[in-house]
């Protein structure tokens, strides 16, 4: 039997973690996350010296899940968890979109 975990999580706008730190939070090794850092599927520029935010570490905590729930490479998990952001935001947009006062602005469904 497969157990289902859902995880609410909130970006903190504030968060600023250095690689390493980021790393620690994954629960894996700096050298895991540098790699993903380089082929720029975590952050943006591919610089390992970066720091890293809040939604880096959600992306981070997803590819590293995903790679070690599939059994999957990099670029594979890297496309699971794009699919899976997509996936909320459009989401969002659908539920923004039929909130009272959602897209048309007089809530009207």
């Amino acid at each position: 039997m497969v157990e289902t975990t859902i995880v609410e999580a909130t970006i903190i706008a504030d968060l600023s973690m250095t690689l390493d730190e980021l790393a620690d939070a994954c629960g894996m090794q700096p050298q895991w996350l540098a790699s993903r850092v380089q082929d720029e599927l975590i952050g943006a520029g591919g610089e390992p010296t970066q720091r890293f935010g809040s939604a880096d570490l959600l992306r981070a905590r997803r590819l590293a899940r995903t790679e070690v729930m599939f059994d999957v490479n990099a670029d594979a998990a890297a496309f699971i968890v794009d699919l899976i952001e997509e996936l909320t935001r459009l989401r969002r947009m659908l539920s923004d979109a039929s909130a009272p006062g959602g897209a048309d602005g007089d809530g009207a469904q």
